[in-house]
Formats: C-alpha cells, structure tokens, sequence
C-alpha cells in the first residue's frame, strides 16, 4: 500500500483552508446580511406594536368625545338646561375617569353660549372660551374630532392633550382633556432586547412623551434632533427607518406615524443593535479555525493510519450506510421539530408513501427508495421562519406564499449531488396538482414525477389524520371523502384509488396520529417559587400543561390518578428525597424522569443517570436550556 507523500499531505491541507475560508467569507456574509435585515425587522415591528398601542389608545379618546358629544346634541335638542348639561358633564368625568382610564381628566366645554365644566373648574371672568386652541381648532375641524396640540401643564409637570368636537348647531363645543402618563408608559418599554429609547412627538417637534423623563417638553427642531426630526418629516405619514449620527455617535431611527399627527420614534445605537450579530460572527470564525485544526490532526494521523484504514474499508462502508439511514431520519426529526404542531410528520408520510407503492406492486427497492425521498420532501421548511411555521392561526396571503418556497428551498437543498436528485424532486413537485394547478411550477397530470404522485396523496392524508392544537384527526369518513373529490384534480386518480382500497382495508382506523400533543408535566418541587419559575419559563408554549406538587408523597399519590408525560423531580427535599421519590414513581409509572436542584454534583449526576433518570437541570434555570432539555426528553 502506498503511503501518503508529504507533497500530497501538504497540498490538502491548502486545499482545505482555502475551501474552509471561502465557504467561511460566504457563510459570514449571507449570515451577516441576513441578521441585519432581520435585526432592522425586529425593530420595525416593535415600534409598529407600539404605534398600533399608541393609536388605540388615543382612538378610544376620541371615540368617548364622540359619544359624550351625541348624548349633549340630543339633549340641547331637547332644550335641556345648563344645569342638567352640567350634570351630565359632570357624571361622564367620574364614570370616564374610574371606570375607563384614569387620563381622561375630564369633560368640558362650550354650550348654547356657557362654559360648562365637568369636574368644577371655575374660569376667570376674563376668560373667553372662543379664543381658546380647543375651540378654534374644534371649529376648524368641522363636526369631527380633533386632537389640539399638546402642552406642558404647569402645575402637574404632565404633558396634556385635548380632544375636541365641534356640535350640530356649528357654536358649541365639547372637549375632553387627556394626561399622557400612559404613552409616556408605553414609551418607556420603547426599546429592541433592552437597547435603545424611543419618544414621541408632534409635526412641530414637541416631546410628548420620552424614556427620559427629562427630555418632555422640549422641542426637538432646536436641539440636536433637527435633522432626525427632518427626515422623519420628510416621509410624511409613511413608516421610516434611516441611519443617523446623534451625539457623534451612528444610531438607526425607526419611526412610524400616529393618527397623521404625532411620530413614535426609536433611537438604537448602531453598535449595540449589531453586537449580537458581531459577536456570532467572531464566534463563527473562531469555530472555523478550530474546524481547521482538527482537520490538520485529521490528516495527520489519516497519514499515519492510512494502510489499516483502507484494510477496514468494506466494514466502515457498511458502517456509513447506516449512519447514512440515520442522518436522515434524524434530519426529518430535524424537520419537524421546526413545526410542534406535526410531530412526526416526515415519517408518517414517508410509511405512507412505502404503503402506496406497495400497493402499486413496486419492488422492496423502489419502496424503500420512495420511502427515503418521502422521508425529506419538507427538508425546505428549515429555511422557513419558525413564527409562520408555529402559528396557531389562519396564515395570510403573504405568509401562506413563505410556506410554498419550502418546495423550492428543499430542492436546491437536496439537488446538489447525485444521489439526492430524486430527493430534490420529491421535495420540489410534491405540492403539484394532477389538475395543473398546484405549485411551485404548475405541473399537469403524468408530467408530475410519480414519487412526487405519490408522496402528494400520502402528504394530504397525513394532514388530515394528523391531531392538531384546534382539532383531533378527521373521522376516517370524512378522510375518504375528501380523498375521493381529489381524484383527477389534486391527486392522481389511480394512486388515489390505491389510498381509498387502503381506507378500505383500514377498518379500525390504525392510519394516523394516535399521539396526543399535549403534554402533561409534573413538577415535585418543596419551593413554590420553582412553579413560578417554571410557569413563567413555558407560559409561551401552549401545548405544555403543568401541575405541581409540594413533595414526593404528594406526587406518588397523584401519579396514582393521573397519567403525564414528563416529572420534573426536586432532589433535596424534607422527608422523601429525590432519590427515595424516584423509587415509588417507577413502581407506578415509567414516564420519563429528569432532577432539578442546585446542586453541581458530578458524582450525583452519575448516580442519577444510572437509575435511569433521563436528564439532570441545574438551578437557576436558563429558559433556553430548560426548554429544549424538556423537549428532547419528551420528543
């Protein structure tokens, strides 16, 4: 056997860097593009959240003016006195202020000539309510409500805004004035994962509301904002986001327009908004040399052990095309871990698919064949974001189109050797319609590769026999129904027929998801601040259902009556310890078990693992871990 010459050795190695560093530099750079735009697309998010807010808020304002003002028209109609306008007025005030916010101050205004206040202020007698902004700009607003500019109210230090209406009879006036305490709140939570402040002002530069405090009131066309505020005005009422330098510092402006009239604005310094994104970069570097590393050892010892290396070949042949199953099953896992509505989707559909091609009198071959390319024809959902994936809800238009590029994404995912062309048609024309009008190209009839045929039909009964958060799997009537009215449209009629003869054969229903998504976790814990925490940590993961119990008797006597998924078991605690609890739960049930305590105990985590106990988590709990730790245990 001939030996590796040091030329060789030393060329792949060069070989190895430059591929390592280009495909590092085009990593890098697709990854940093991406984050920024992504980073940029969280800030436009949050300050749109906020506006929207902002927007309602002061909607509902307006919306109380416009029903105290139908209620004051109808009584002047009715010639009503003053006296019992004021009164009106004046019971509005309470009810509006304790029962709908307490920022609305109070209702007030002019009525058949007199000024009528609704929480009891007494003008001077030199006061002319005609002459007064609330007025005028009431009457310039024609019958509708107008919000008038803000101002500083001199005894409080609280930025107020007046409401005002125009009545019927083009004289009299309705207003409702408005602290801001509330937006100066909202204002406060302005900030993208901690960085940054966000303020809001009006068209003229007013502060009406800023992060810090000290800065309401001010006016930003004579301070260094000018040129922000410049260009935020320059986009009219559209959303805006531009990068600036403040204070000699480079920032990112979001800003976005409320009711036409005021600006939400959030300032992020440019490095604190890309930190992160850096940091992954260094990071990724760092990974890159360390992969180069290893390659040198690699090498070097493949020099080394490259005769008894190749005397082992058939055996790790073998060996890869094991792994090789394996890989793929684990990135279908992969797969549909991305969607924790469809556990274990891939695979049903690829059973399905082998089922089908059974049926069709395909040879053990051909069925493992359409059972592997079945097995990753969702690959292109990893390439899908999580948030549209997840929601429990009715897609949109435009996120229902984001779903369809994972047709395309999977496709050029798989294409890119030999042995997974069929693969990346699988993935690419699985969506295609018998009919023509499926996607991503509109394939018609036998044009449609027959794998794709196949796993289409597979595809859709698994959707429809799958359980999902709003509803369980279709009756199998309904199924074959369905199935039925597809044939010749979306399915191809003859695999379609094949699907229905094995509904038919089906007769109890064994065809589908049986699991329950749901999952029931116990938490044995002698601290009930631990359930708090751990409550707070899966409040945002709607299919974990959790219960609690104090101590290890409390938890024997209520697994004796209830099945769970998951028990999280406290270690130390009074009387029956983690240990002695375990013991009982396994006489009871064999659901999986995983420690939770604050002790860093290597030799107690050994011990823990040979009992059989499936993971070990450390207090304090980091959220990220916590959850994926409990995930992959019950996934």
């Amino acid at each position: 056997m001939k030996k590796v010459s040091r030329k060789q050795y030393v060329l792949t190695l060069i070989v190895c860097f430059a591929a390592i560093a280009v495909l590092s530099v085009c990593t890098i750079t697709a990854f940093y593009r991406k984050a920024a735009r992504d980073a940029l697309s969280l800030g436009e998010s949050g300050v749109q959240l906020q506006t929207e807010q902002i927007d309602s808020y002061l909607s509902r304002a307006m919306d109380a003016v416009e029903v105290t003002a139908i209620t004051v028209e109808y009584m002047m109609r009715e010639n009503a006195t003053s006296e019992e306008i004021l009164h009106f007025l004046t019971e509005e005030s309470k009810y509006y202020k304790q029962d709908i916010d307490e920022n609305f101050t109070g209702i007030y205004g002019l009525f058949n000539g007199d000024y009528l206040d609704g929480i009891g202020w007494t003008p001077d007698a030199d006061y002319v309510p005609q002459d007064r902004e609330w007025y005028q700009e009431a009457v310039a607003g024609g019958g509708k409500p107008v919000m008038v500019q803000p101002y500083l109210d001199a005894q409080t230090n609280t930025i107020m805004v007046s409401i005002s209406q125009l009545l019927y009879d083009n004289e009299s006036v309705i207003s409702l004035d408005v602290s801001l305490e509330t937006l100066q709140e909202k204002t406060e939570d302005i900030q993208l994962n901690g960085q940054g402040y966000g303020f809001i002002c009006d068209k003229t530069g007013l502060v009406i509301a800023h992060s810090d405090r000290d800065q309401i009131g001010k006016n930003y066309q004579d301070k260094d904002m000018k040129a922000v505020l410049a260009k935020i005005q320059a986009n009219g009422n559209e959303d805006s986001t531009f990068s600036a330098e403040i204070d000699g510092e480079k920032t990112t402006i979001f800003a976005n327009s409320v009711l036409n009239e005021w600006y939400v604005v959030m300032v992020i310094n440019d490095d604190k908004l890309f930190q992160g994104i850096r940091s992954l970069i260094i990071s990724d570097i760092l990974i890159s040399l360390g992969v180069y590393i290893i390659i040198v050892i690699f090498c070097t010892l493949s020099m080394w052990r490259t005769e008894h290396t190749l005397d082992q070949l058939d055996a790790t042949n073998n060996e890869l095309s094991k792994t090789n199953n394996t890989v793929m099953q684990v990135l279908a896992k992969t797969i549909d871990a991305k969607d924790k509505y469809t556990r274990g989707h891939s695979v049903r559909v690829a059973y399905y698919s082998r089922e089908l091609a059974k049926h069709m009198g395909k040879s053990e071959e051909e069925q493992e064949k359409i059972y592997r390319i079945a097995l990753l024809h969702d690959v292109g959902k990893i390439r899908i974001p999580d948030t549209i994936i997840n929601k429990p809800g009715r897609l949109t238009d435009q996120e229902f189109s984001m779903i369809k590029l994972h047709t395309v994404a999977g496709y050029h995912i798989l294409k890119g050797s030999g042995r997974f062309d069929e693969m990346a048609q699988g993935a690419k024309y699985h969506h295609e319609r018998y009919d023509g009008k499926g996607y991503p190209s509109g394939l018609k009839g036998d044009n449609i590769p027959e794998y794709a045929r196949i796993i289409a039909v597979a595809d859709s009964y698994d959707a429809m026999t799958s359980n999902r958060i709003y509803r369980d799997a279709l009756p199998q009537s309904v199924v074959r129904k369905e199935i039925e009215k597809g044939k010749g449209t979306q399915f191809d009629p003859e695999i379609a027929d094949i699907m229905l003869q094995m509904i038919d054969e089906d007769k109890e229903y064994k065809m589908k998801q049986t699991e329950e998504l749901r999952r029931k976790i116990l938490v044995v814990d002698d601290d009930e601040m631990n359930f708090r925490v751990i409550g707070n940590i899966c409040k945002d993961e709607p299919l974990y259902q959790i219960y609690g119990a104090e101590s290890g008797k409390e938890a024997v006597d209520f697994l004796k009556s209830q099945k769970v998924d998951l028990i999280l078991l406290d270690i130390e605690m009074p009387g029956m310890d983690g240990f002695e609890t375990f013991e009982q739960i396994r006489q009871i049930t064999d659901a999986p078990v995983a420690f939770v305590t604050a002790t860093r105990d290597y030799d107690t985590i050994e011990k823990a693992r040979k009992l059989g106990v499936e993971d070990y988590i450390t207090k304090p709990y980091l959220p990220a871990v916590f959850l994926e730790t409990i995930h992959g245990i019950m996934n």
